[in-house]
């Protein structure tokens, strides 16, 4: 129960009385409210409360945690980790396997970068695009083939992603939120420790306790070659197995046109194919 613990902690220290609509109580000695207020506005006693931020071995109700998350303005997406940190999702799931169909469909859509990420944020297949414009996930130990581990942990992807400050916290975001709804996979907690071994912001915004859902938008790449790429970003979850996404870039059509030229002087290999046939490092001049 720490991490509800820590968020609950943290979110209580980043409310003053006036944003929840009690009044100003004199000088504080810690920032934000006091225990005794967020109980009063979740209608629950302060001891049960004051139970919760020392990490003791309670369970609150959903009725109780919805109360909390009113009481500490908590975003839908905060709301539904701070769910999942008590209850999480106990079923028991077998070893990942590739959806029939994601890999020629992602293949299909080159020039347009296009990748399947896994439950655990593993690539689990990469069309040429996406292994151009990223990184070459075939040519990668399987253990490294990890969008998150990528971020964090290659140097080259703070110069592929423009805005890599913003990208990173995102994805951590997320992944936390993905890992409260598996409490039991000890495969998230192996790749976090893996993390923060690696990556003093991991270490500094896990703290942080922020949570984010999947979602669309843009992004922005800078490729040595064809210099910035400004794409329309598009997550689709599966069907047959929603912890699979496909993550898909759209392109304007001069950039689809430089990104297939390129295509046809780099030749790479989407993940699950013969590496056989891999030949990295060739440019167009």
């Amino acid at each position: 129960m720490s991490e509800l613990a820590d968020l609950l902690r943290t979110r209580r220290e980043a409310l003053q009385p006036a944003e929840v609509g009690l009044p100003p109580a004199g000088r504080r000695r810690t920032p934000g409210l006091r225990r005794e207020e967020v109980a009063q506005l979740a209608g629950i006693s302060t001891t049960y409360y004051t139970f919760l931020e020392q990490g003791r071995d309670v369970s609150p109700s959903p009725q109780i945690l919805d109360a909390l998350a009113r009481a500490l303005r908590l975003t839908p997406a905060e709301r539904d980790h701070m769910r999942a940190l008590v209850h999480g999702t106990q079923e028991d799931r077998p070893p990942e396997v590739l959806v029939a169909g994601a890999a020629d469909l992602v293949d299909s859509l080159d020039p347009h970068p296009a990748y399947v990420s896994g439950r655990h944020w593993d690539v689990l297949h990469a069309n040429k695009s996406a292994c151009a414009l990223w990184t070459d996930w075939p040519a990668l130990p399987v253990a490294d083939r990890n969008i998150l581990w990528w971020t964090f942990a290659d140097p080259r992807a703070r110069t592929v992603l423009v805005e890599w400050d913003a990208e990173a916290r995102a994805q951590l975001a997320r992944f936390r939120a993905a890992a409260a709804r598996h409490p039991e996979d000890p495969a998230y907690e192996a790749l976090l420790d893996r993390l923060r071994l690696c990556s003093k912001e991991v270490r500094d915004w896990w703290r942080d306790h922020d949570v984010a859902p999947l979602s669309s938008g843009r992004k922005v790449l800078h490729h040595p070659t064809l210099g910035r790429l400004d794409l329309a970003l598009l997550v689709l979850q599966v069907a047959d197995d929603p912890e699979q996404k496909v993550v898909t870039f759209r392109a304007d059509p001069t950039d689809a046109a430089r990104i297939g030229a390129l295509l046809s002087a780099v030749r790479t290999t989407p993940v699950g194919r013969s590496p056989s046939v891999t030949i990295t490092g060739e440019r167009s001049r």
